[in-house]
């Protein structure tokens, strides 16, 4: 974590310390990011750190700029949005709060300027001239193809959901307050250049989205410009501000964020309710009643030693287990990903020559990086006396469009379920590159192969 903040008035008067810096050359040819996996990509977008590095020195704890000498990686980035693209996006029909805010930072306050209903581009770039507001554009990736193609790969690398803001601020303007994020920031610079203030945080890899005041978080620590193709990453918590220097152009740049809610807290709260629901069918401990009255008084001694009994008792029963572990968390990231960029709606399963497989054929599973297996109590049984099935859950026909703008009717989750006896079967067919349908762990033929076909 990052050391904290000396108190005001114990600091020489020196200028902020530079963030952790990376200078890379004009390359020879042209520089673009390496989409042959989700860890080249990643490797691309960071270079030249290593990912070793990365993940052992800033992750979660200390920003990173690298500053970028590529006209071609610029050029590049230039690409993925500019202010000129709002015209043709206007024209699909873009609502005010839903898809672009209009606001500006004064007193250091946040000054929404939103009208009503349907944005029009000249309204924004009037707004944008004439009141100095930055245009934020949520979720991008739901437009333009290079960034669906980037944040997909990222979702796979991470495991976790990716979002993504452009701000569009012009020049001598300030859009957002000092603040900080519950998500993990990586930052590229599209256009122009940013002049951007970090702070020390006061709330550790934050759980929320918070506004700080000025006189509360002191001098920044860090303070830079950013320029085209730069990249700055920041930990959640790392309190911002940025703005775009007077007597430059306006400036554009992209925010991709990861890690909401992906903690080791949100991992165990997921996880425990169906350890306790596992447990308390075989320990009758368990399944006793809490004492009299115990939800009118405070909580007693006896009370919390019993529940420290039975935590010990799970943490036993959770390190002996070799059970996948059932997790909503699972299913809520493969419900709300992006599909995979430019599939076609390919099969889960294929075989040479996209031939229905048989017992005598050699399978393999496509779209890995899509698909989660796990273990939960049957979804279609209404009784207490749920049996487990294996559900194998894919994003591959989510919908671009929505992604990430929180549709509640976005609720119906794609996959296919297997009885348990399947498991082994299943994680073989995970854990291979390619394997022979007959020597699939199940006993009969006919499972073999309807298992096989009920995927392809």
């Amino acid at each position: 974590m990052p050391k904290k903040a000396k108190a005001a008035g114990s600091r020489k008067e020196e200028g902020p310390v530079p963030c952790k810096q990376m200078k890379v050359e004009a390359a020879g040819g042209p520089s673009a990011l390496n989409f042959d996996s989700p860890s080249s990509l990643f490797e691309s977008l960071i270079s030249p750190i290593k990912t070793e590095t990365f993940f052992k020195e800033f992750w979660e704890q200390k920003p990173l700029l690298i500053r970028r000498d590529d006209p071609a990686l610029a050029t590049y980035c230039g690409s993925l949005f500019k202010l000129t693209d709002l015209k043709s996006l206007c024209s699909q029909g873009l609502y005010y709060g839903r898809d672009v805010n209009v606001c500006r930072c004064v007193g250091g306050k946040k000054k929404v300027l939103n009208k009503d209903g349907k944005a029009h581009f000249l309204q924004l770039r009037k707004d944008f001239d004439q009141k100095r507001a930055t245009i934020q554009f949520h979720q991008p990736q739901r437009f333009k193809d290079e960034l669906w193609r980037i944040q997909e790969k990222l979702e796979c690398y991470f495991g976790s959901l990716v979002g993504s803001n452009v701000y569009i601020t012009p020049a001598g303007s300030q859009g957002l307050p000092p603040h900080y994020d519950d998500v993990e920031v990586f930052i590229l610079q599209l256009e122009g250049e940013k002049h951007w203030r970090l702070y020390h945080p006061t709330v550790p890899l934050a759980r929320e989205y918070s506004v700080e005041a000025e006189e509360r978080i002191g001098r920044p620590v860090h303070e830079f410009t950013l320029k085209p193709g730069d990249l700055l990453y920041f930990p959640r918590g790392t309190i911002h501000q940025a703005d775009t220097p007077a007597g430059l152009a306006h400036s554009t740049h992209v925010t991709i964020s990861t890690y909401q809610n992906n903690s080791w807290g949100d991992f165990l709260l997921d996880t425990i309710s169906g350890l306790v629901f596992d447990t308390a069918e075989e320990d009758v401990e368990l399944r006793a009643g809490i004492p009299r009255q115990l939800l009118l008084v405070e909580s007693t001694a006896v009370a919390t030693r019993r529940l420290s009994g039975f935590l010990r008792m799970l943490a036993d029963r959770l390190e002996g287990t070799k059970e996948l572990l059932s997790s909503d968390m699972k299913k809520d990231f493969i419900m709300h990903r992006l599909p995979p960029y430019s599939a076609g709606g390919g099969a889960e399963l294929s075989t040479p020559g996209g031939k229905l497989p048989r017992l005598d054929s050699v399978v393999r599973l496509q779209f890995k990086d899509h698909i989660v297996l796990t273990v939960l109590p049957d979804q279609d049984q209404s009784d207490e006396a749920q049996e487990k099935m294996v559900y194998i859950y894919h994003s591959l026909r989510n919908r671009r469009e929505t992604h990430m703008m929180g549709n509640e009717e976005e609720t119906e989750s794609h996959g296919l379920r297997f009885p348990l006896s399947h498991l082994d079967a299943l994680k073989q067919i995970w854990n291979s590159s390619a394997v022979s349908v007959k020597d699939l762990k199940l006993t009969a033929d006919e499972e073999k192969e309807n298992l096989i076909l009920k995927q392809s």
